[in-house]
Parts: C-alpha cells; sequence; structure tokens
C-alpha cells in the first residue's frame, strides 16, 4: 500500500470539505437553516446541516482515490468501495431528511438497515461470512452475516454516533480519533480499501472541525453524525478488521444503554453560573452527563475533549490488539 496514495486522499477530503462548508454557511444562515446553540448565553443561532461539507468531502476523496488507481495503478478492490460508499450516501440522504422533516425515531432508526443492501450483496457474492474475534479466533456465521449482521452494523453505528452529539465539536472530534485509528491499523494490516474509506473520512472531518469546534459557527446535524456511523460500519465491514469498529463503538454503546434506562430524554446540558456544563438534576442521561457529574462540571470545549479522550482510550486499545 503506498502511503503517497492515502496522503493524497486525504488532504483532498480535509481541502474538499473545508471549501464546502466555508460556501454553504452562509447560504445555509440565508436559506433558515439555523438552529440554537443551546449551551450558549442567550441560544444564538447557527447555521445546520453541516454535516453535508462532511459527505462531500468524503466522497470527493474516494472518488479521487478511484481516479488514482484507475491512471496510476494503485491497488484497490473496487466494488467493495463503490458498495460502501453508495451505503454512506443513502445514509446521507436519509440525515437530509430528518434533518429537514424531522422524522420519527423509529423510522431513523430503522431505514439505514435498507442502506445496508449494497454492503449485503457484494458480501454474499464474495461468500465471507467469518469475523475475527480477538483471544477468540474467526468465527463463521453463515447467511446470519450478511443477512443480519450487516444490516444491524450499519443500522446500529448510525443511530449510535447520531444520539451521542449535541455539544461543539464533540461529534466531529470523536470520529476523528475514531478513523484515524481505523486508518492506522488498515494500513499496517494492508487493507486498502478500508485505508481509503478511513482516511476519506479522517480528512472530511478535519477538514469540518475548524469550523464546528467551540464556539461553532455551523452544526453537523443528522445528516453528519448518521454518516460518520455509517462509513465506520462500512470500511469495516468490507476488510478483515471488524472488530475493531466494534471495539471503537463501545462508548456510544455506554451512551446508548444510560439514554434507554431514563427512556430517551432529550439530553441537553445546564449552564451554570461558574460557566461550566452540569447535567440537569444531577441526571444521569447519556455518557455526556456522566462525565459532567463526575467531574463537577466542565466548559463545553473541555467535554467534547473528555469525549475526544474516551475515544481515544478504546483506539488504544484496538492498536494494541491490532499493531502487536
Amino acid at each position: 500500500m503506498d502511503p503517497l496514495f492515502l496522503v493524497l486522499v486525504l488532504l483532498v477530503a480535509a481541502a474538499v470539505s473545508y471549501l464546502t462548508l466555508w460556501r454553504i454557511i452562509p447560504k445555509l444562515k440565508a436559506s433558515g437553516m439555523v438552529g440554537k446553540d443551546m449551551h450558549k448565553s442567550g441560544m444564538p443561532e447557527k447555521p445546520g446541516m453541516g454535516g453535508i461539507a462532511i459527505v462531500v468531502g468524503f466522497v470527493g476523496a474516494a472518488l479521487a482515490g478511484l481516479a488514482l488507481h484507475a491512471l496510476f495503478g494503485f491497488s484497490l478492490q473496487l466494488v467493495g468501495v463503490l458498495a460502501a460508499l453508495l451505503t454512506v450516501c443513502i445514509v446521507a440522504i436519509i440525515g437530509i431528511f430528518d434533518d429537514l422533516f424531522d422524522m420519527s425515531q423509529l423510522t431513523k432508526a430503522l431505514l439505514p438497515l435498507a442502506a445496508s443492501v449494497p454492503l449485503v450483496v457484494v458480501a454474499m457474492a464474495a461468500g465471507h461470512n467469518a469475523i475475527a474475534i480477538p483471544f477468540i479466533g474467526s468465527i463463521d456465521f453463515g447467511l446470519l452475516y450478511p443477512l443480519l449482521l450487516i444490516p444491524l452494523a450499519v443500522a446500529v453505528c448510525s443511530n449510535l454516533t447520531n444520539m451521542l452529539a449535541g455539544w461543539n465539536g464533540s461529534e466531529a472530534g470523536m470520529g476523528v480519533v475514531m478513523f484515524a485509528c481505523l486508518a492506522l491499523v488498515a494500513f499496517v494490516h494492508g487493507q486498502t480499501e478500508m485505508a481509503l474509506l478511513s482516511m476519506a473520512m479522517l480528512g472530511a472531518l478535519l477538514g469540518f472541525l475548524p469550523h464546528n469546534w467551540f464556539p461553532a459557527r455551523v452544526f453537523i446535524d443528522d445528516v453528519g453524525t448518521l454518516s460518520i456511523g455509517a462509513a465506520l460500519a462500512a470500511a469495516v465491514i468490507i476488510s478483515d478488521l471488524k472488530s475493531a469498529g466494534a471495539i471503537l463503538t463501545i462508548p456510544f454503546v455506554v451512551d446508548f444503554f444510560l439514554k434507554a434506562m431514563k427512556k430517551f430524554p432529550k439530553t441537553f446540558s445546564e449552564a451554570g453560573e461558574d460557566g461550566k456544563l452540569h447535567a440537569p438534576k444531577g441526571q444521569t442521561r447519556g455518557l455526556g452527563d456522566l462525565i459532567l457529574n463526575i467531574t463537577g462540571g466542565l466548559t463545553e470545549r473541555n467535554l467534547a475533549l473528555a469525549l475526544m479522550g474516551i475515544e481515544a482510550v478504546f483506539a488504544l486499545v484496538v492498536l494494541a490488539l491490532y499493531l502487536k
């Protein structure tokens, strides 16, 4: 695998994402696509749907990778990459519809199952139904893998990354940690397709983050958060390193169960007189609240850094398992 190929993909993704967002922020605001920044004094309105730039950067960089493959012969399995791109694009469309029309939670949870069809078809054609699990070995799931596990992976990852959100820079920041880890592991193990998708999403997130970091100029919204999860699922599904993706989603799984225990309430934090965010009435309604309760409150920026730090812990676990 040529490192230059991956560096070019990263640079294209970052540039396309950054420039796209720079161009569309005023257009989003002018068109009324705005939302309230709930954790700021006066709750100022900021443009939403900025995650469109992440999708554009991701797809643009992946297409650049395909062009480099065609022109210079960089090794790449086209079918898996194209299936992954199609799945992420379908999930992005779902996110756009949700941002525009506010779909029900059940609809948003189930629609990504349909988005998994390209990956299901490729998996069934390949006939590789085994998953390598650290310390256990390879387990062959038969038809359960393409018909059940792949759709669940796309739907679950998309919705999990969508749920752990709401603080400036947290979603893209955690995504940067996640895809940097995946890209490194994929490179070391020669998983070119996974490395391409991971570097494309990493670059797109790096191009987006300067506009979204505290204090954010634009929100990521569902089109961005759903697409991050879909890209994670797609990248590991077309690779031999599926367990790495499962480990990286552990913080999101914890957040899900904490929210489920409280029947999925709204999870906006409260700004205290000390300038820090606090969980309302000390409740633990998600991972963000848990961190705030343990620390006694954090600024929004530090809460985003704490979430990135937690994700980094699991990234280190992945690196320890796969780079030994």
